[in-house]
């Protein structure tokens, strides 16, 4: 027999946009991920599986999305996997897709907090941004407003590949905004923490000469980053595939933990249609 989970709603506030009209992709990824059946409603910190979003169509803001939650033996689960499936839809059309996968991702290796924080200062995003105001890595966002995460190219990979990196500092208004988290440290939320694993990965294939979106974003998360504690997030350039660019991210705590690993799929687009 088919089982049918509740449906619930989702809203992305205007504050987590990414373009100026659409949700930041790993935010709303992250916040969808939340929600995953079998981890939905849970307090944790750490040991988030991965879990694989796939973003249809961008997410729009200040609007009431449903979020439907598909068992595996669901007429309309379209999971190639054949796991459940959770939906976040807009009058019937898929937004996002989200599924828990058996994947362990590959780390980023980790650069010294020194070079990644001096790396910032060459940000390409500070002299000319698609969309200046993004919740993560947007110039135009305010301290505790934005995540204000901006990579800067750091050394290379051991085979050459393109790498960049930034510094980040979770501001106590990240732990607020999608679920409280029981810990006896204040921690960022899992929404906030997709996100931070999100653009990083974007301008490791150059966001300036290739504007592009996120299409895929599949994120292993360890533990929750620690509010006012500095970590440190590296981006790989991974390949090209026509329109389609492939990256690598992860993010390191103050004592070079993984705090979370992600791997994405952009696709390029024309900024001005996300205006």
């Amino acid at each position: 027999m088919t089982e049918h989970f509740p449906t619930t709603e989702l809203t992305i506030a205007p504050r987590f946009r990414g373009p100026e009209v659409s949700g930041n992709g790993g935010w709303t990824a992250g916040a969808v991920a939340a929600l995953v059946t079998g981890l939905e409603g849970e307090d944790r910190c750490r040991s988030w599986p991965a879990v694989e979003a796939t973003l249809r169509q961008p997410p729009p803001l200040d609007v009431a999305l449903a979020v439907q939650h598909l068992a595996a033996d669901d007429p309309t689960n379209t999971s190639s996997s054949g796991a459940p499936l959770t939906v976040l839809s807009r009058g019937g059309a898929r937004v996002v897709e989200a599924q828990v996968v058996d994947e362990e991702l590959v780390p980023v290796e980790q650069v010294p907090a020194a070079e990644a924080r001096a790396a910032m200062a060459t940000y390409p995003g500070l002299r000319t941004h698609p969309f200046p105001g993004c919740f993560v890595c947007g110039p135009d966002r305010a301290e505790g407003d934005g995540l204000r995460i901006f990579p800067g190219p750091v050394t290379p990979a051991a085979d050459g590949a393109v790498r960049v990196g930034a510094v980040w500092t979770p501001h106590p208004s990240t732990g607020e905004d999608f679920h409280t988290y029981v810990d006896d440290v204040p921690r960022a939320s899992l929404p906030v923490t997709w996100a931070a694993l999100d653009c990083t990965g974007g301008w490791s294939a150059d966001l300036v000469e290739r504007p592009m979106v996120l299409g895929r974003m599949t994120a292993e998360i360890d533990a929750l980053p620690a509010i006012g504690e500095e970590h440190v997030v590296v981006g790989q350039m991974l390949g090209v595939d026509g329109r389609k660019s492939f990256t690598a991210t992860t993010l390191y705590d103050a004592d070079g933990r993984i705090v979370g690993r992600a791997r994405h799929t952009w696709i390029a687009v024309d900024p001005a249609a996300f205006r």
